[in-house]
């Protein structure tokens, strides 16, 4: 049975995939849905051959590339400022929008083969939920993350709350494409990314917290109870990923992992760009701790939907997540270029 026989009035589902799984006997499962909902399972009895790729093509078959499939190691966390971060965050399975901003700015060329040179592309989390390509895109940083490396720059892919979200099985925000897919693999969405995959697995290995030069980056932000916590940033990057295949009730049985996953940690904290009492908004003073914790200058943040990029706390706090899909209508900006310490908006 093809995948789209299972979807009604028919709806063509689009291209999805590959998932890549390791098997406990040593073989390894690749799973591709094609543009009309044909699925192509492979099964390798004996593990990849060498130099193996996967084909990875968007939803909409607009953009189609191979990823060679690598070994994949802890990537630094701190690091020399480049002379060009191009920063943005929160994609949601945006594809178009998200490849679109890139070529434009010139991160990556209409090949979707990196062409930042020695420059620094820095993502802060949320590829998951919200969008039919979420896949495809964690597929697409993969690549390029290897790419860059070959080209004496860096992609710096960090961790937001809703992968640990979709990895618990909290899935009130996937769509409904992801949740067919799995019902007709006989699996659920948390294992199409688990720990035996390969995405799975590069995932545990993506930091929570980077620092460029004293920029820091973080998905939400970090609040007045991180210093409490008594933590160095490689800390609580292992942490996290710890947690990454835990389910709710075991991340909140161990007490750091419960501040590092709910409203206090780097995942979820609010407080430094809302002033609402339930965000517990941070003070100057607190603010001034945090960053004198961490000796950081400045903290980029995603999570929180701004209306534009924002600038706040006398420019110690740099807001980038904003509504793409509206920001590209109105004209509004959609990322970050900083360069030589100073701040341009891109569109």
């Amino acid at each position: 049975m093809a995948w789209a026989d299972t979807l009604s009035g028919g709806e063509k589902p689009g291209a999805d995939g590959p998932y890549l799984f390791y098997n406990e006997d040593g073989s390894v499962r690749l799973v591709s849905i094609g543009q009309e909902g044909n699925i192509l399972d492979t099964v390798f009895v004996s593990g990849l051959p060498g130099d193996f790729s996967v084909r990875v093509e968007g939803q909409s078959g607009k953009y189609a590339f191979d990823v060679p499939v690598v070994r994949k190691c802890w990537p630094q966390w701190n690091y020399r400022q480049a002379r060009r971060t191009f920063i943005m965050s929160d994609i949601h399975g945006k594809m178009d929008i998200a490849v679109e901003l890139l070529i434009r700015n010139g991160v990556v060329d209409k090949g979707l083969r990196w062409s930042f040179g020695r420059n620094h592309l820095v993502v802060i989390g949320d590829v998951f939920d919200r969008g039919e390509d979420v896949t495809q895109i964690l597929w697409l940083l993969y690549k390029l993350e290897t790419e860059a490396e070959k080209a004496g720059g860096r992609l710096s892919f960090l961790l937001g709350n809703h992968e640990p979200m979709v990895l618990a099985g909290d899935l009130r925000y996937t769509e409904k494409k992801y949740l067919d897919v799995a019902d007709t693999l006989g699996l659920t969405v948390p294992a199409l990314y688990g720990s035996n995959t390969e995405l799975g697995r590069w995932l545990a290995t993506r930091n929570t917290i980077e620092k460029a030069g004293r920029n820091i980056f973080v998905h939400a932000g970090l609040g007045p109870e991180m210093p409490g916590l008594g933590l160095t940033i490689p800390e609580i990057n292992l942490a996290v990923s710890s947690g990454l295949f835990k389910d709710r009730a075991q991340r909140y049985a161990d007490p750091v992992l419960k501040t590092l996953y709910t409203n206090p940690g780097p995942l979820w904290y609010r407080g430094l760009v809302l002033e609402e009492e339930r965000y517990n908004p941070i003070e100057p003073s607190e603010l001034e701790t945090v960053l004198g914790y961490f000796d950081a200058a400045r903290m980029y943040v995603g999570h929180t939907v701004m209306n534009d990029i924002t600038v706040l706390w006398d420019g110690r706090v740099i807001a980038v997540n904003v509504d793409y899909e509206e920001n590209l209508r109105s004209g509004r900006s959609m990322a970050v270029l900083l360069r030589r310490g100073r701040i341009s908006y891109l569109f």
